[in-house]
């Protein structure tokens, strides 16, 4: 089994890219997140879920083991495939979606394309004990950063506003999340203003 992959970057696709090590092209599909990382002719480095069925051999890379870890968290549950679990990966960040599944934020999860409310609620329902808290806020996080959900005030405000210029929800709320892991106490203004930076 492949668990590691190291290589030049041949090509980037919508969702998947071709990395070639040791003289052979591997087709690996990633979320959003990874695939911004890669560019053309450059040398790469993912972590590897190498999944086996009976028509196909597939390569699902991340560029860190949080990412693959949870992604082996969402897959682990009934009636999510790699397909899916890529796609809530690929609508937010990992922190994101660590949030949602530990505060049960159903709507949030739903919101992903391909994500119904009972999918979202068997989600929380199986992985809201199993989720690492770190994961909301990366290495440095903690149960303070669980506390700092996008439902405050100032979260509910910029998610509102950003919604209002046009952004997608499942990014917006994303990006919310993360900046307020980073500081609970940021104003809806700075929120929004930060928020514009990262969507844009």
């Amino acid at each position: 089994m492949i668990a590691y992959l190291k290589g030049t970057v041949r090509e980037v696709r919508d969702a998947s890219a071709v990395i070639v090590a040791g003289g052979v092209g591997y087709e690996v599909h990633c979320p959003a997140s990874a695939l911004g990382k890669l560019s053309v002719g450059d040398e790469a480095e993912l972590n590897i879920r190498h999944i086996v069925r009976e028509d196909a051999q597939l390569l699902f890379g991340f560029s860190d083991a949080d990412s693959l870890r949870l992604f082996d968290l969402l897959t682990g549950v009934s009636g999510v495939g790699p397909k899916l679990g890529l796609a809530l990966l690929s609508a937010m960040p990992v922190s994101a979606v660590a949030q949602g599944l530990l505060t049960g934020d159903v709507k949030l999860l739903s919101s992903v394309s391909g994500v119904g409310k009972k999918t979202a609620e068997r989600l929380v329902l199986e992985l809201q004990n199993k989720v690492p808290e770190h994961l909301v806020a990366g290495p440095a996080g903690g149960g303070a950063a669980r506390a700092a959900a996008p439902t405050s005030t100032a979260g509910r405000d910029a998610i509102e506003a950003l919604l209002a210029l046009g952004f997608r929800e499942p990014q917006v709320r994303g990006v919310v999340a993360e900046l307020l892991a980073a500081d609970p106490a940021q104003s809806a203004d700075a929120l929004i203003r930060k928020g514009l930076g990262r969507l844009r």
